[in-house]
């Protein structure tokens, strides 16, 4: 796990991804002096600007704080595929926490989903954002009669989508593989666009964001003091942690761990290099590969999850092997692209033994909030615990909950 006073935006990602060239940044005020609010947002990435928003939107005097530039951590190194589907199909969830339980939180994770859909609408965020199907293909040691069971199950707890057949597949979208489960209802984006225009928003209706880091965190009785590096402090009613792979050491959980993970971009596409409707892809396997387009025609790729690896250097000094590894797969997989990497880049990744994230109140801290959204459902879970922090702030609490909580019971195997 990245440590908490040491860790810099450069450690969470290297390379150049997509996003990082020609944006507007939102401008962080130093501060210099103490202050009180409502809620204090320490961090300011993707996670930090959905939580502001919708705060602010609700009434909420709200204060983000970030020690580095707005949504240049792990938001940027984001390939920014807003699915609903979650890392743990949702047969392994079923094992885990049986099926009612692994069934709510699927339709949980679409209905977060259709909910950042309806505040890009609404609000007309220009982040770039598409609605797309996915499509989940066989791969690894999962093949037709792995995904036909996922299907039913999928069916049976009220989920869209569809089983393709090889033979569907491929006429249907031209990929050779056994099968596929095409799904409705996700979406992509530029994530650092969405961040940004979510920050602006909010800044917009009487958030504000400082250049300030948080060192401290003393509870009393109506909240909680952050002490600042600087030596000044915010006083605030709760504390919203949306630090993403950078958890305080008061933070403490078995569930969480941190991997490493590469992707690229490709140039620009012909036409008919490309995939019909620009359906997300994700390969049913442990180290899976997941591609997406962009509207400029571009072929984003990334997979090849490691572990082992998790210091910066080792990770960064991949890049090279790991861009030669995806774009094989991607020439096996897509063989009229063009598989040339225009883009590289790394990024930490942070993961859960379920593939779930860790919302809500922190043990032991009852005025401080977690909104850690890991996996590769990362955003998609972010707006989640942007909508449950929020209840929970206003003293509504649903069972379900427990179910995101950071101190709920390792998955059973």
């Amino acid at each position: 796990m990245f440590e908490a006073d040491t860790t810099e935006q450069d450690d969470l990602r290297g390379g150049r991804p997509p996003w990082t060239t020609g944006f507007r940044r939102p401008v962080r005020v130093t501060l210099d002096r103490s202050l009180q609010c409502d809620v204090v947002i320490i961090g300011a990435g993707i996670t930090g600007a959905l939580v502001a928003q919708h705060l602010t939107r609700l009434g909420h005097k709200v204060t983000m704080i970030d020690r580095e530039r707005a949504g240049f951590g792990s938001t940027a190194a984001s390939t920014a595929m807003l699915q609903w589907e979650i890392d743990c199909p949702l047969g392994e969830l079923t094992a885990f926490y049986g099926f009612d339980r692994a069934a709510n939180i699927y339709r949980r994770s679409l209905q977060a989903v259709s909910g950042l859909k309806s505040l890009v609408d609404e609000l007309a965020l220009g982040c770039a954002f598409r609605h797309r199907s996915s499509l989940y293909i066989a791969g690894g040691d999962v093949g037709a009669s792995g995904l036909l069971a996922e299907h039913r199950l999928r069916e049976r707890a009220g989920l869209p989508g569809a089983y393709l057949d090889y033979f569907t597949l491929k006429r249907e979208f031209d990929f050779d593989r056994e099968a596929a489960i095409i799904s409705p209802g996700s979406a992509d984006a530029d994530p650092l666009l969405l961040a940004h225009a979510l920050i602006a928003d909010a800044l917009s209706h009487g958030a504000a964001l400082y250049d300030a880091e948080a060192v401290g965190y003393n509870s009393f009785g109506h909240g909680v003091v952050v002490a600042l590096d600087n030596g000044h402090e915010i006083q605030a009613r709760q504390v919203i942690l949306a630090t993403g792979y950078v958890m305080p050491d008061f933070v403490r959980t078995e569930l969480h761990k941190t991997a490493s993970s590469w992707a690229i971009a490709t140039p620009p596409q012909v036409p008919e290099a490309l995939w019909r409707d620009g359906v997300l892809i994700w390969e049913a396997s442990d180290d899976y590969l997941y591609a997406r387009t962009t509207g400029d025609n571009r072929i984003i790729v990334g997979g090849e999850d490691d572990e082992d690896v998790t210091e910066p250097s080792e990770r960064d000094a991949l890049m090279p092997a790991k861009a030669v590894a995806i774009l094989r797969k991607l020439k096996l997989l897509r063989p009229a692209a063009d598989a040339t990497a225009e883009f590289v880049w790394s990024g930490a990744f942070g993961e859960t033994l379920d593939g779930l994230p860790l919302i809500g109140q922190v043990p032991g801290y009852p005025a401080v909030f977690a909104a850690y959204g890991y996996g590769g459902n990362g955003i998609t879970f972010s707006f989640l615990a942007s909508r449950i922090v929020a209840k929970m702030i206003a003293g509504d609490r649903e069972d379900w909950y427990d179910d995101l909580a950071i101190d709920r019971p390792l998955p059973r195997a």
